[in-house]
């Protein structure tokens, strides 16, 4: 039987929904983004654009105007597929932690056609975080809609593992020696400048 939750399909039994997200290590929803270009305020800037929100379940779409308001246009610029994988819950679970969770949109600027080219859609602070730093590309901040926030929920309790803390073990074949000096008194040398001062005291009487 395939059932539907927070528009991601998954084949499962009856309504054990929790085993069968389980089971996949991954997890996709497509969503579309909704981009809006408004009158730039210098003269450098003609325009300026910004992402807006995501529509979960949303079709294809290639900046198809949704609605007009004087000079100010929202677009459906693409439709992208948040990912989630079960080896990155610790990431989503500080997206959710966050004041306002929000859903990262990556965008790239273009020489010529669209205006920008939307590359990836995310719920990781952390991949955001890895293109924020290499400068090319432009990271914008959406609210999560409820549906996108119950789904990565959902994924979250079913893989999610806390590590265990591993207290790190002292050397106890060292714990009880004392460095005496920089040198080493074992050391018989004629002119030991690193000799500890235990040694050279025996060496002056």
């Amino acid at each position: 039987m395939r059932q539907e939750h927070s528009h991601t399909i998954v084949d499962c039994e009856g309504n054990d929904w929790m085993n069968a997200l389980a089971e996949h290590k991954t997890c996709t929803l497509p969503v579309g983004i909704v981009m809006q270009k408004k009158p730039g305020v210098t003269r450098w800037a003609k325009w300026t654009w910004s992402a807006r929100a995501v529509i979960p379940g949303a079709a294809p779409a290639d900046w198809v105007e949704m609605r007009r308001d004087g000079d100010c246009v929202e677009y459906h610029a693409a439709t992208r597929s948040i990912e989630l994988f079960s080896t990155d819950t610790e990431a989503y679970l500080h997206g959710l932690h966050a004041r306002d969770p929000s859903v990262y949109v990556i965008l790239r600027p273009v020489e010529a056609g669209v205006p920008l080219d939307v590359i990836l859609v995310t719920v990781s602070p952390y991949e955001a975080q890895d293109y924020a730093d290499s400068g090319e590309e432009m990271i914008e901040k959406v609210p999560m809609p409820p549906v996108v926030r119950e789904w990565v929920e959902d994924f979250i309790s079913a893989h999610h593992r806390e590590e265990t803390f591993k207290k790190r073990q002292r050397d106890k074949k060292r714990i009880d020696l004392v460095q005496d000096g920089i040198g080493d008194a074992r050391l018989a040398q004629t002119a030991d400048v690193y000799a500890s001062p235990q040694r050279l005291k025996g060496r002056l009487q």
